[in-house]
């Protein structure tokens, strides 16, 4: 990956972490990171929480620092400045953080002369998991991942697909508290990627999942927080309502008709209407406290109704991709 060349300056003041969950602690928290390599800044004075328990997607275009900021989270580099935490501890504390942390790298290697059944029992005792409980757990996880036949398949034997999902399971060994997905649909084809979706979704509530995808659709389907960095500045970050304005905007293409742009504004927790005459497409961003999404597209189609304007689709806020393409170069 190709990261940004941006001018390096001097690391602003850390900031104090922030609480969330009823007061629970982040289960990862950066503190004022700073990465260089040589005079390239990848990763500039990023602060983020990522709360336990969370689907969180890391966003952003290539060069945007994302990679690094993967790698710094899995301890496979050392931050240049600022503090990382992991359940309270630095990445590096490998004892500490034994069998609770599973990664998958985007470009992980199978040992191609290893069976996968082998392979999986080994990682699981090197994890910690007593000898007589890792077949079990490695039998758990290759069902998870819909891998049962392959137990006796040498690695180097497997399709793309079949070796990316063992990499998954190896991930989910022992039931980690923070699983870490560095692109885990890549290449994938659509049957493979939807079943591996599920298995995520699967694991909400059970862990703290990180997914770092260029797949925007995917990670708005399956994440319900995100970070969006771009040449290694942190841009935004929150829910995924939050960064789509999905909870605070609607958008009402119209097919044909008139636009009665004042009768909408003076629909109750309208703040702002504009109109798209190229795309004919009428934005309308509104007061949540006075209204939700589902009473304001109720107001606005009625209003446009009885202007006898015609409607070919609404939608909520601006979508992932639109977004991202809005915050980034």
């Amino acid at each position: 990956m190709t990261e940004s060349t941006e001018p390096q300056g001097e690391p602003k003041p850390v900031k104090k972490a922030k609480m969330h969950l009823k007061g629970e602690p982040p289960a990862i928290d950066l503190k004022g990171v700073v990465k260089r390599f040589g005079s390239v800044t990848a990763v500039n004075d990023v602060t983020l929480d990522i709360p336990d328990g969370s689907v969180f997607g890391l966003i952003g275009p290539n060069g945007a620092g994302k990679t690094t900021t993967f790698s710094l989270l899995a301890g496979y580099l050392a931050p240049t400045s600022g503090d990382i935490y992991v359940l309270d501890r630095t990445p590096t504390a490998v004892d500490a953080l034994k069998g609770k942390v599973g990664v998958l790298p985007q470009d992980a290697l199978l040992p191609a002369g290893e069976k996968v059944g082998e392979f999986l029992v080994f990682l699981a005792q090197l994890q910690g998991i007593p000898k007589s409980d890792a077949r079990r757990a490695a039998e758990s996880v290759l069902a998870e991942v819909e891998g049962r036949d392959w137990w006796n398949t040498k690695c180097g034997a497997l399709s793309h697909g079949m070796a990316k999902r063992v990499g998954l399971a190896q991930a989910l060994l022992g039931d980690p508290r923070i699983v870490l997905l560095d692109e885990p649909t890549a290449g994938l084809d659509p049957r493979v990627a939807y079943a591996v979706r599920q298995l995520i979704k699967s694991r909400k509530g059970r862990c703290t999942l990180v997914i770092s995808s260029h797949n925007l659709q995917e990670l708005e389907e399956i994440c319900d927080r995100a970070a969006i960095l771009d040449h290694g500045h942190l841009i935004a970050h929150g829910t995924m309502a939050e960064l789509t304005a999905s909870s605070s905007e609607i958008r009402v293409e119209l097919a044909r008709g008139p636009v009665p742009e004042e009768a909408v504004r003076a629909v109750r927790g309208v703040k702002a209407v504009s109109w798209d005459k190229a795309s004919r497409e009428l934005s309308i961003t509104f007061d949540r406290s006075v209204a939700d999404a589902e009473e304001m597209i109720k107001g606005v189609t009625y209003v446009l109704y009885q202007h006898e304007a015609r409607i070919s689709g609404i939608s909520k806020g601006r979508g992932l991709e639109q977004r991202v393409m809005e915050l980034t170069e």
